[in-house]
């Protein structure tokens, strides 16, 4: 059964900020699928742009799937498009916890 994942506006005050549009998903990756397209994307970072990314993993799968992976890896913060398009890995966990063990960092 499809799910429908919407898009559209959201507003803030004094602006308009868009998201993806619509898009019918047939089918969700399995966990397996999304730590591959994960440890490629993290390995090969800045070498390949999306389409050429998707065309060189290392198992193939239907392009939708891989348009689901790409949107949850760059929505929750994991990988960036550079001015030229390119895929970057960004998520760097270690850093973090790093940073969230110095006590001299306050949140403000």
């Amino acid at each position: 059964m499809a799910k429908n994942v919407t898009g559209g506006n959201v507003r803030t005050p004094g602006s308009v900020i868009q998201y993806a549009p619509a898009r019918e998903v047939l089918h969700f990756p399995r966990l397996d699928t999304v730590l591959m397209v994960e440890d490629f994307i993290r390995d090969h970072s800045g070498e390949y742009k999306k389409r050429a990314l998707w065309e060189h993993l290392p198992r193939s799968m239907m392009y939708q799937t891989f348009q689901v992976v790409y949107d949850y890896l760059e929505s929750s913060g994991k990988i960036v498009r550079d001015d030229r398009g390119y895929i970057c890995w960004i998520w760097n966990p270690e850093l973090v916890k790093r940073y969230l063990m110095d006590e001299t960092l306050t949140v403000r």
